[in-house]
């Protein structure tokens, strides 16, 4: 197993510099002037090649990359042309708040999608399970941003039962921020849950006809200890996987769920940092949304090591 997470490491780095190269390429190599664009097509040719140099981009395109690569390793990101303050302190200060968004909506996803999916799998061919499938459909068909803006008219507007939008930190305490938090994580983690409960259902069905099982019922257990006991554990490996992709799929999510609920999270902070032009806030975020989803995907690789005892046994 030693030699399994040792690859998975090399891995991980391997495709944190690739990520890193292709996210200098794209903002910083790639034709256009970053100085014309943020000073405008109005500007100067003496205010451009001003604020050209005060960005670096009178250096080599590996002086430049270095220089940021050295930055993100120090914890020095560089300041926001349109806020003023440090990258760093900006991306911090939204995290706090995209962060625990992303982690309510996986666990919902998580949470809905193993009920929904174990529960139609027992029920395999009833009415039960075309009826959570049919849901399971329905939710795949749609967008967040419309459910987004469904509940805001039913538990705001209609029931003004929660907030329609904003976020007032969390002084307040975390039971408020939480609160705040639920409509937004309950329309990132729908369509996501939708996905993953088809997957879980078929996953516990191919296990359902493993000899084990049949085994285990013929010892006399009932069928919800068969099914949380034995066949889970042996379908959550594809299961995960999917769970792993869908990580990334809700942090992209946060950019639009975050400006249909007026959230200053970090993807409302992408949005504005591109209609800004704020390029050097755009790419240390994109570049921290990718080394999230990497690092997500390495704790998945982990969790094989825990569920799948072959790789306990071997160094494959």
């Amino acid at each position: 197993m030693s030699l399994f997470l040792a690859k998975r490491f090399a891995t991980l780095v391997a495709t944190l510099v690739g990520a890193s190269v292709i996210v200098f390429l794209v903002l910083d190599i790639l034709p256009g002037n970053a100085a014309q664009i943020l000073m405008g097509a109005d500007a100067s040719p003496e205010a451009v090649a001003a604020l050209a140099t005060k960005l670096g981009l009178d250096q080599p395109a590996w002086a430049r990359y270095w220089h940021w690569v050295g930055g993100m390793l120090t914890g020095d990101l560089g300041d926001s042309y349109a806020y003023g303050s440090p990258v760093l302190d900006l991306i911090l200060e939204r995290l706090a708040l995209t962060a625990p968004l992303a982690f309510m909506a996986m666990a919902l996803t998580t949470v809905l999608a193993l009920l929904v999916g174990i529960t139609a799998a027992a029920r395999h061919n009833k009415l039960g399970d075309v009826g959570l499938m049919g849901l399971a459909q329905v939710g795949i068909a749609i967008p967040n941003f419309w459910f987004a803006i469904l509940l805001i008219l039913l538990f705001s507007v209609k029931l003004q039962w929660f907030s329609a939008g904003g976020f007032d930190g969390w002084g307040d305490g975390l039971l408020p921020g939480l609160k705040a938090l639920l409509l937004p994580a309950i329309a990132l983690a729908v369509v996501q849950a939708a996905i993953l409960a088809r997957i879980t259902r078929s996953a516990v069905l191919e296990v359902m006809r493993e000899d084990f099982v049949r085994t285990a019922r013929a010892k006399g257990l009932a069928q919800p200890a068969v099914l949380w006991g034995h066949v889970l554990r042996n379908a959550l490996i594809p299961v995960i996987t999917v769970m792993g992709m869908q990580f990334a799929e809700l942090m992209a999510g946060t950019i639009v769920v975050e400006n249909v609920f007026y959230l200053p999270g970090l993807g409302r902070l992408i949005f504005q940092s591109i209609a800004n032009r704020d390029l050097v806030v755009v790419r240390n975020c994109v570049m921290l949304l990718a080394a999230m989803v990497v690092v997500v995907n390495f704790i998945v690789d982990l969790l094989y090591a825990v569920i799948d005892p072959r790789l306990k046994a071997s160094d494959v």
